[in-house]
């Protein structure tokens, strides 16, 4: 999470609105946020999913966890990919890369 935060702006000129999902209360990801906000000027939206509903329908549900991991959906909720990877934040350039490749295959 810090890695995507620290590099947020190798995703500038994209028409995308980034989330991060997570099954953990609103509440804890209301006092991540702030944290995040106060360390780097700014904070990612968060969506609680406690039922792993969405992160389901992202083929990142793995029996009652969720795989670690990113992909992207369209406006209409399709899912154009997911990715489960442990290192995304670490190999952030890798991860930018393909964020990238899949975006412009949608233009």
């Amino acid at each position: 999470m810090v890695q995507l935060h620290k590099n947020i702006n190798k995703l500038d000129g994209m028409d995308i609105e980034m989330v991060v999902i997570s099954r953990d209360s609103p509440e804890e990801l209301l006092s991540l946020h702030k944290k995040l906000e106060e360390t780097f000027g700014h904070s990612l939206s968060f969506i609680s999913d406690p039922k792993l509903e969405l992160i389901d329908k992202m083929g990142m549900k793995k029996n009652a966890v969720a795989y670690r991991g990113y992909g992207m959906m369209d406006k209409e909720g399709n899912v154009i990919f997911s990715t489960k990877d442990d290192h995304w934040g670490e190999q952030i350039d890798k991860t930018v890369e393909k964020i990238k490749e899949e975006y412009n295959k949608l233009k």
